[in-house]
Order: structure tokens, then sequence, then C-alpha cells
């Protein structure tokens, strides 16, 4: 199938297709008419990509992490560093949810003291 196909089978956009390729994540073949041929495997390769993008993954790490992708769902078999590369990335996740927690306290407490030293209406 073209990119088109691939496309409407997906629900992801030709040129993330395209950007999904440069990065290494998909690789058509290529026809000597130099347009890319994709396969059923891709449809799932991009279900795959998708998937581990919504978890919060670069395409970096899904790249490192792509050979240990099997099925649609969050099925990982045990390659080396696996879980290594998934902690680091879940502990990145939590310090960002931290500190995002943090600035959403400091943000009320600036709120609430503004509030109490305006007018009254």
């Amino acid at each position: 199938m073209l990119i088109g196909e691939l496309s409407r089978r997906t629900g992801v956009r030709a040129h993330q297709l395209r950007y999904y390729e440069a990065q290494g994540l998909l690789v058509p073949v290529r026809k000597a008419s130099g347009y890319r041929e994709y396969s059923d495997d891709d449809v799932l390769t991009v279900a795959q990509i998708r998937n581990l993008l919504e978890a919060g993954l670069s395409t970096q790490e899904i790249g490192f992490l792509q050979p240990c992708v099997t099925g649609t769902g969050p099925d990982l078999k045990p390659c080396p560093e696996l879980l290594t590369a998934l902690r680091a990335r879940l502990q990145g996740l939590d310090e960002q949810i931290d500190l995002l927690i943090r600035s959403r306290k400091v943000l009320h407490d600036y709120i609430d003291a503004t509030e109490r030293h305006a007018p009254s209406r």
C-alpha cells in the first residue's frame, strides 16, 4: 500500500509517517518509482509507535525499545536494558509531575494573596 492508504488505515497523517521513517521507526520498501510501499505489518508498527508516544516516550526512546515491542498493547518482551529505560522515563515523568504540583501550589498562593488584597465590590 502507498502512504495515503497507510494514513487512512492508521489515522496518522502522511507527514507524521514520513517523520517516523526519518526517525528510523518505520522502514517502507522503496519502489523503482521512488514511492514508499507499506505492508500490513506497517499498520501494526504505526499502532505500536502511537501507543508508545501516548505513554510519553520520545521517538528516540521508541527506537531503542521497538525491537522489544510485540502486539498492539503494552506488550514488551524482556530485552537488555528495557526496564532501566522505562523506569528512567517514569522517574522523569514523576519529577515533572512533582514540579507541576509545586508550581500549582505557588500559583494558588499568589492568587489567594492577591484576592485578599483586592478591593471589595
